[in-house]
């Protein structure tokens, strides 16, 4: 299988000698890192087989936040600690989308302007849900950003996942939201557009923005996603990695590379070929600004509401016994036990052996006493 680090240690070197002063210190570093990732350079353990001897080495992984071959672990622990907060009701995904107009802004300042795009984003739903037309509740939020398209290019947007439903003024009281419906759309997208629009306008980027861009119609979509454990899947992913997954790259040859994804509209699925530097510009535009949290809980699923969380879920449990009214659910996967690899000669499980550290640099060299 061809991997995104195999991309980047063919033509790295290359694309960094020509773009490097271009390049943001977090993409070189993630670049960096990906090319060394499972690799020597980093060091990693021997394994031998009991059985018939064979020797296996497992080089450690570079652990960058954006690389493909990293951090499953780490994705399948955050999955299963969102899976316990969530409450038996049925859930929402909804969608923010920055407008074209503003995305040359926004990958020019990206922590200033993903900031302002949760901060828009959030308080317009939360005040939205607020009316008592709509829910008449806090809502609960969990919000994750991504910024691309599943064939790459730059399309920054925020998904929550909100349950369906709101917290009284009361504190005490559950004010249910009906099935496919959470709150209006338009009203909704006109809110968020007012919102952004007045914080940009505090900021030195207000010249840079089109005037055009407010007298358009904004995009936010609402779907209902069931008892949300599938839209927390298809979120983990993403939340230790960026835009594309190894399994996705096809082929590597004559400084062209080609990835398959799923065409958004028909859901078929189809391939793209480009140029290895078109390929490598459009991966390192998804690159987050160093300790950028990309991933934020609003109202009910913040941290510091964790207890309040816990004595509504018990709440909402009682009621559903009760009724015996509980929502379908997903089965949760139990995690799978780490286990010793296997051995490709004999199948029985390999022993670890001895530790590989990473290689040292050699020393400086000392000056000549003249």
């Amino acid at each position: 299988m061809i991997t995104l680090g195999d991309v980047f240690r063919r033509y790295g070197p290359e694309y960094r000698a020509r773009w490097g002063s271009q390049l943001s210190p977090p993409q070189v570093a993630a670049m960096e890192a990906i090319e060394a990732c499972r690799t020597e350079r980093l060091g990693g353990q021997v394994y031998r087989c009991p059985h018939c001897d064979a020797v296996r080495y497992a080089y450690h992984s570079c652990r960058n936040r954006h690389c493909p071959t990293c951090q499953h672990d780490a994705g399948q622990d955050w999955l299963a600690r969102q899976q316990d907060l969530l409450l038996p009701v049925p859930y929402f995904l909804v969608t923010f989308t920055l407008p074209g107009a503003l995305r040359a802004v926004a990958a020019a300042h990206q922590a200033q302007v993903y900031h302002l795009l949760f901060r828009a984003s959030a308080t317009a739903l939360q005040q939205l849900a607020h009316d008592p037309r709509f829910l008449g509740g806090q809502l609960g939020m969990l919000g994750v950003l991504q910024t691309w398209t599943r064939d790459l290019r730059y399309h920054p947007h925020i998904h929550y996942l909100v349950p369906g439903g709101g917290l009284a003024a009361d504190g005490r009281t559950w004010m249910t939201a009906k099935a496919d419906f959470l709150v209006h759309m338009k009203p909704l997208a006109i809110l968020f557009r007012a919102k952004l629009r007045a914080a940009l306008r505090q900021t030195a980027l207000w010249t840079r923005i089109p005037a055009e861009v407010w007298r358009q119609d904004w995009v936010v979509d609402c779907r209902p996603v069931g008892s949300g454990r599938t839209a927390l899947r298809y979120l983990a992913p993403y939340v230790f990695r960026v835009a594309l997954s190894n399994n996705r790259i096809l082929a590597m040859d004559d400084g062209q590379v080609t990835f398959r994804y799923q065409d958004g509209q028909t859901h078929q699925s189809r391939t793209c070929t480009l140029p290895a530097e078109a390929f490598i510009a459009r991966f390192l535009a998804h690159i987050l600004p160093k300790g950028f949290v990309k991933v934020r809980a609003y109202g009910l699923l913040r941290v510091g509401a964790r207890q309040q969380l816990a004595r509504l879920r018990a709440q909402l449990v009682l009621q559903q016994r009760k009724a015996d009214l509980r929502p379908a659910d997903d089965a949760r996967p139990e995690p799978a036990a780490r286990q010793e690899p296997i051995c490709p000669s004999c199948g029985q499980a390999m022993r670890l052996e001895r530790v590989l550290p990473p290689p040292r640099a050699p020393p400086m060299p000392q000056p000549v006493a003249s």
